[in-house]
This record gives structure tokens, sequence and C-alpha cells, in this order.
């Protein structure tokens, strides 16, 4: 059982490092290592993860990390008192990485913020997040969660109409996004 948690540890701290741009930027990253790498769930596991996530206060790559914790080792077999420890490890190990870079680069971002070299790194950053942003968004666009054309054309095109639905209302039209989820919630329930 030490090593699962360790290697939860050293998974949700690698994308704690490397996961640039917040939450939505590490949901791909999360779903290629529990999901693809590690099998420690279902994609439709980690869709409802991430529904839920999303749902609570708080970031959504830090509600994930803490629900996959412990989903993952429910899921291999493990008492429930271990996956609550499971969503303390993966959540502390997510936010380490960043904990402590802003301790070590505080001190000299703010004195060398407009040095060229500091703003070039940055101005690389931007295009990587909108790519991770990207990746996350087509890695939930899966049959799981849509269906497919030919599988279950209704389910397929309820799920792009209340996408699209939410996507305009919320951008467009600025409805709030408590608003938006709760019609989708209540569109999804009503015609699925």
């Amino acid at each position: 059982m030490t090593a699962y948690f360790i290697l939860l540890f050293w998974t949700f701290f690698k994308i704690g490092l490397f996961g640039f741009g917040g939450g939505y930027a590490m949901i791909s990253m999360i779903q290629g290592e529990v999901v693809t790498h590690h099998h420690w769930m279902t994609m439709g596991q980690f869709t409802d993860i991430v529904a839920v996530s999303q749902m609570t206060p708080g970031p959504i790559g830090i509600n994930s990390a803490t629900y996959v914790g412990y989903t993952a080792l429910t899921n291999a077999g493990y008492a429930p008192i271990w996956g609550v420890l499971g969503s303390l490890i993966s959540t502390f190990a997510v936010v380490l990485p960043s904990f402590i870079l802003m301790i070590v680069i505080s001190r000299f971002l703010m004195a060398y913020r407009h040095h060229r070299s500091v703003e070039q790194v940055f101005s690389w950053l931007r295009p990587a997040v909108v790519g991770l942003l990207a990746a996350a968004a087509l890695c939930l666009m899966t049959p799981e969660n849509f269906s497919t054309p030919r599988d279950n054309p209704w389910q397929f095109w309820v799920s792009v109409l209340i996408f699209l639905f939410a996507f305009v209302s919320t951008k467009v039209y600025r409805l709030s996004p408590i608003r938006a989820i709760i019609i989708c919630a209540i569109v999804g329930i009503v015609l699925m």
C-alpha cells in the first residue's frame, strides 16, 4: 500500500509541477495519468470527477486531485478511510510544487519582472497554456460524454446542444455559470 501512496504522490507532484495555466490546463494531464497511464479509473468516472470538481468551491485542479485520490484507492479495493488518505496525499502533492516555486521565486520575480528574459519566458508559456486548455476540452469530448451519432443519435445531439447552450449563454450573453449549470442539468435530466 505504501508504494501506491508514493506513486499517487509522485503522479500529482509532476502534474502540479508541469501544470502551467491553472486547473483547467491540468485536466488533460490528470486524465492522461490516471485514466490512460495508470488505469486507476474509467473515463466515465473521470468525467464525473471533473463535473463535481467544477461545481464545488475551489480550484478545479486541486478538487480533481482530491477526488481522484479517493476514487483511485477505493477502486483499487482499499477501505474508504484509505481513500481519504489518498485524497490528502494527492491534494498536498499537486499544491506542493506551486508552493515551493512561489516561495523561491517571489523574491526575485518582483525585482526582475521587467527583465527581457523573464518576459520572454512568460511569452513562451502563454501558447502552452492555451494548448493545455484546448487539450482539456478535447479530452472531455468523448463517446462516454457525448455518445456518437451512430450509437445514440438522441444523446449525441442533446449533448452537443447543451454544450453549445452553455458556451453561448456564458460567453455571449454573460449568464451566470451557476445558472447555466442548473439549466443544463435540468435539460439533461429531462431529455436523457
